[in-house]
């Protein structure tokens, strides 16, 4: 058994070496990029939005399974109705959703469509069988070409772009209009987050602007062997840019946070011309809840409320972030054998650690994080000068402290532990049986309706 493994593997590093695979880069220079020190390049929050309440969805990875988990959650959001005589929905208030992976497909969808997702989004993509041109058989050529780079190239941003965002590019998000949508990568050379937005693409001197969304979505789940990593080239001279301060004071700061500092680093190294491309892969390797842009925009900030506009800071009485959990299962039956995993098995199992350790640590460390921002922008808040609170258009009565977060993560578990095995037995796959994707939409409804952080919210409204 050993010995045929091992043969299997030589033989499949014999074609690696005549069997390269690689993806040719999809972004355009921008002659005319400028960075500055305005922490909005990080700013999550839609700048025009005079709401009283902010929304902040982030869908985490996990193949259709997460897509349909996630959609569930837009489901709920639209039912549940705000306003003089409920006449708008929670959904129609969101001002950002971030994705990775397979809830970066419900994440860039809705971005782009609004409501009207919900219409068409089941039939459009949970019921299609978005493996159907990837090469997916096991076989000796496809060990060759996974360990030449991937057994696939740019076939599902081709699938993506034909059956579902129809070429639209970020331009389509409509700029100002909420909601804002992170699409999240993992930079695989400098190990870090790449969230698809204006820092990272004016750093690179390239368009954002004309950058198909169909891309980035693939590179947020462009899985290791499974894909090969959506390649970006930088333009280093070729704009006008310079790094905003809070990225050099970051990069060279020894005591910055890890996650800030190393993200700094990054986006000088795209800058400089140190690096010719960005190899990105999935983007759940380093962020598989797609919070990294909301926490290196607190990290950055250079004032209290930052990365919110002064204006909403001072007006914003109550705040949610929803983290939707879509899980990894448990993979395998090796735990009651004595050999085992195989070469793939392994493979998986040690990215599945990897991952659900990260995520677990990365969970906790954002709600103390977010929490403790929340606390400085009431003290800024209760700071204003009366002709500051004057400018801002703050109302008589105004309570500085009446600010309230609330920070969930939705997940199987919120629906009992034998649905809960249910939904987990699904597979990560990107086709599903209609049933299961009902079973995982309705699930993600379920699961928001039962979070008590949630309802919390919404009452406070």
């Amino acid at each position: 058994m050993r010995s045929s493994v091992f043969t299997l593997v030589l033989l499949g590093g014999m074609l690696a070496g005549c069997a390269s695979v690689y993806n040719y880069p999809g972004n355009q220079p921008l002659l005319t990029a400028t960075l500055t020190n305005d922490t909005s390049l990080l700013n999550p929050i839609i700048a025009d939005n005079s709401d009283n309440a902010l929304i902040a969805l982030s869908f985490s990875g996990g193949g259709s399974r997460a897509a349909a988990f996630s959609f569930g959650v837009l489901q709920e959001l639209d039912r549940t109705r705000t306003g003089a005589k409920a006449a708008k929905s929670l959904l129609e208030r969101v001002d950002l959703v971030s994705g990775v992976s397979g809830g970066a497909i419900t994440a860039a969808y809705f971005g782009l469509k609004k409501r009207a997702a919900l219409d068409d989004f089941r039939e459009r993509f949970l019921l299609r069988n978005a493996e159907e041109d990837l090469n997916t058989s096991i076989s000796l050529v496809n060990l060759g070409r996974a360990l030449g780079g991937g057994i696939n190239d740019d076939k599902f941003a081709r699938w993506l772009d034909q059956n579902l965002f129809e070429g639209a590019t970020f331009e389509s998000f409509g700029g100002g209009r909420r909601p804002q949508v992170w699409i999240n990568a993992s930079d695989i050379y400098n190990r870090t987050p790449f969230v698809f937005g204006e820092i990272a693409f004016k750093a690179l001197c390239s368009d954002i602007r004309s950058y198909k969304i169909a891309d980035a979505v693939a590179a947020s789940a462009a899985v290791p062997f499974v894909f090969a990593p959506i390649v970006l080239e930088t333009y280093p001279g070729g704009c006008a840019a310079r790094l905003p301060d809070w990225v050099e004071r970051a990069r060279h700061n020894p005591e910055a946070q890890p996650l800030l500092r190393a993200f700094a680093q990054a986006i000088a190294r795209y800058h400089d011309g140190s690096m010719k491309y960005v190899k990105l892969l999935d983007g759940g390797l380093v962020d598989n809840f797609g919070l990294s842009g909301i926490s290196i925009g607190m990290l950055g900030a250079q004032r209290p409320y930052d990365p919110m506009p002064e204006r909403q800071a001072a007006q914003v009485r109550r705040m949610m972030i929803v983290v939707v959990d879509a899980g990894r299962g448990l993979a395998g039956n090796w735990n009651n054998s004595l050999e085992g995993p195989n070469g793939a098995e392994l493979v998986a199992a040690a990215a599945d650690t990897a991952i659900d350790a990260s995520v677990r640590s990365s969970y906790a460390a954002f709600t103390t994080l977010a929490n403790e921002w929340a606390a400085k922008v009431r003290q800024w808040r209760c700071g204003l000068s009366a002709a500051h609170r004057s400018r801002l258009g703050l109302p008589a009565g105004w309570q500085c402290n009446d600010l309230s977060i609330f920070i969930d993560r939705v997940s199987f578990d919120r629906l009992g532990p034998v649905r809960a095995r249910g939904l987990d037995a699904i597979a990560t796959r990107l086709v599903l049986p209609p049933d299961q994707v009902d079973m995982l939409i309705e699930g993600g409804a379920d699961a928001l309706r039962a979070s008590a952080q949630f309802q919390a919210f919404r009452r406070g409204l």
